[in-house]
């Protein structure tokens, strides 16, 4: 007699299987919209500091972001959080546009 699995056995298989990663992939969405929620607090957070520095240095808050780039205090980069929100400045605090 030859060992093995039926097509049935396979199917069933192959059927929970697909199930589980169904009922993950919801899980999952929102695990990635958290990261991208805290990673862009952080980004703001990271430009207030910048803000305090510049203030610092030059005795006066900054206008806009663009003069925190100008200043070395962030990179271009850092002026948009990970789902391509704009940061702004808005009465001295980082804000997303």
């Amino acid at each position: 007699m030859k060992r093995g699995f039926t097509l049935l056995e396979m199917i069933v298989v192959v059927s929970v299987i697909t199930l589980l990663f169904l009922l993950s992939i919801p899980n999952i969405q929102k695990v990635l919209n958290l990261f991208e929620k805290k990673g862009c607090e952080a980004q703001l957070k990271v430009i207030d500091a910048a803000i305090l520095e510049y203030k610092i240095e030059f005795k006066e808050i900054a206008d806009n972001i663009d003069q925190l780039v100008g200043a070395d205090y962030i990179l271009e980069e850092q002026t948009f959080c990970q789902n391509n929100d704009r940061i702004v400045i808005i009465d001295g605090q980082a804000e997303i546009e």
